[in-house]
């Protein structure tokens, strides 16, 4: 999957305060992994995560290997609007 990094922080920094612990809470693995995904770059507690990032418009393109922590993090938004409605 491809996605902008300014799309990828802008769908980070909307998630409800507690999503990146119930996300690897979810996922089985460390806030931090969850954190880098969504770009930063603390790899001593938490792992690499499968993301590319090539130079370009909007902060470049990241290339997702993996995209469940990305769909768990938009289900977490929808359901947030769902709510909010």
């Amino acid at each position: 999957m491809n996605i902008t990094f300014d799309e990828l922080r802008r769908i980070k920094h909307a998630l409800p305060t507690g999503s990146v612990s119930k996300i690897a809470s979810e996922l089985d693995i460390e806030e931090q992994t969850v954190r880098n995904y969504f770009g930063a770059k603390k790899y001593i507690n938490g792992e690499v995560v499968g993301c590319h990032i090539e130079p370009g418009p909007d902060g470049g393109i990241v290339h997702l290997d993996d995209d469940i922590i990305f769909k768990v993090a938009k289900r977490i938004l929808a359901e947030t609007q769902h709510i909010g409605s």
